[in-house]
């Protein structure tokens, strides 16, 4: 028996088929005991599986618990269950989206496991505590610049060994350009002279307090950071299963990662103990973008066919907008799937590189531009993550130059078939010589 609920922020409207109750519409206010009430309802009522809207954050606390009664509930995107226009009311919506599910006309929206669902939040509260954590950082310029110190243009990272050494010196009190040079480290590029006049500057007493601010709520943040760093690593652990794979030790990494907002815990490691394959074997998949990618779209890959369809749900596949039998337009969809946005990012990453990635990207962006060629190598790397995570499929590159070899090859079997489709024979440079 299928019904059907509206989310909002004070109230939630349920509607059910008439033949199941005097009273077919209720409506039941956001508290806990209220989505108890509605649940306890909903079980009178022989309900078996529930349609709801996702909006905003609001359904997840009336999604947790209808689940917890042993209902089916799916969450269905509010785009694909819009109403008829000039009937918009809460009860309306809610009676037709009854009716949709009742004719199997929705499709429930991906959700993970209950324990993957939880690294997903601990993963996405510490991306916001890094973004919180950049604005002070930008504080600290601010300051900086007030002033006339320039340190952000002798040293490559202010919140480096260098930069966090002098900074703390400063707000301890210690102005004398000559003392704070001597916290400069042996690997810095600029020389003493330089930095001595870099960190010459005006220290009025309102721009220190600001720098100080600035600093401790830095302090601060780091420390709710690596207060993640440390549940998401016991959360890794609690998530750790014998999987088949076909190595026995972790395979040597491809290239060193120094990104300065990684993870403080061997990620890698934890990652191949969960999942049986090491992600980062792949061009471009660095493990912080693994634990991402693993976090948003879990680790059973059952969930999409194929890999077509995976592409197709992260929005790196070609829509569908026919009409008349003729192709109005077929643009990838937008989408805010962060997954999405980590395989982009990844993409322009394996640009860079001497890998057949690279070299198919640089032959899309010189032919179709460079934002369709990232999104179509983002396409490419979700196809290697849905394979290595269903099949246990190895990555192999071949290279840059094998790439170019397969494709000239492809050009000239193609220009050898359009010869002899209009009676000619392609031959080679040579070969034309010789026989003159």
């Amino acid at each position: 028996m299928q019904q059907a609920l509206t989310i909002g922020s004070q109230f939630h409207v349920v509607s059910v088929p008439p033949d199941r109750t005097d009273k077919s519409v209720q409506t039941f206010k956001s508290f806990t005991g209220e989505l108890h009430a509605m649940a306890k309802w909903l079980k009178e009522c022989r309900v078996d599986t529930i349609a709801m809207e996702s909006t905003s954050v609001y359904w997840i606390p009336a999604f947790e618990i209808l689940e917890s009664y042993g209902f089916e509930v799916f969450l269905v995107n509010a785009r694909e269950a819009k109403t008829v226009p000039g009937r918009k009311t809460d009860v309306n919506d809610a009676q037709w989206l009854q009716k949709l599910h009742q004719f199997g006309l929705l499709r429930a929206s991906f959700q993970p496991s209950k324990e993957i669902a939880g690294l997903r939040a601990y993963i996405r509260q510490r991306e916001k505590l890094i973004e919180y954590r950049a604005a002070h950082v930008q504080h600290l310029q601010k300051a900086f610049m007030q002033m006339n110190i320039q340190l952000q243009h002798v040293v490559t990272d202010i919140t480096g060994k260098t930069g966090i050494a002098i900074i703390r010196a400063i707000v301890n009190g210690q102005h004398n350009p000559d003392e704070l040079v001597k916290l400069r480290d042996s690997r810095c590029k600029n020389s003493v002279e330089v930095m001595k006049a870099a960190l010459t500057g005006n220290y009025k007493a309102e721009h220190l307090f600001a720098l100080t601010q600035a600093l401790e709520l830095i302090d601060i943040y780091t420390e709710k950071i690596e207060a993640c760093d440390r549940v998401i690593e016991s959360t890794l652990e609690g998530l750790h299963q014998e999987a088949d794979s076909l190595h026995t030790t972790l395979p040597k990494p491809r290239s060193k990662e120094n990104s300065k907002n990684a993870p403080s815990f061997d990620v890698r490691q934890s990652l191949f103990k969960m999942i049986g394959t090491d992600l980062t074997q792949i061009h471009g998949i660095g493990s912080s973008i693994a634990l991402k990618l693993v976090a948003e779209c879990g680790t059973d890959m059952t969930k999409w066919p194929t890999a077509k369809h995976f592409a197709s749900w992260l929005c790196l596949a070609p829509g569908n907008k026919i009409s008349g039998g003729k192709v109005l337009s077929s643009k990838t969809r937008r989408s805010a799937s962060k997954s999405a946005t980590d395989l982009r990012l990844a993409a322009m990453v394996v640009g860079k590189t001497n890998t057949a990635l690279g070299a198919t990207y640089r032959r899309y962006a010189a032919r179709i531009g460079k934002a369709k060629a990232i999104t179509a190598i983002a396409r490419k790397l979700a196809t290697l993550f849905y394979n290595a995570l269903r099949y246990g499929m190895e990555y192999v590159d071949q290279g840059a130059d094998y790439y170019e070899e397969q494709y000239q090859k492809k050009v000239f079997k193609n220009l050898k078939r359009t010869a002899e489709s209009f009676g000619y024979t392609l031959m080679k440079k040579e070969q034309t010589i010789s026989a003159a």
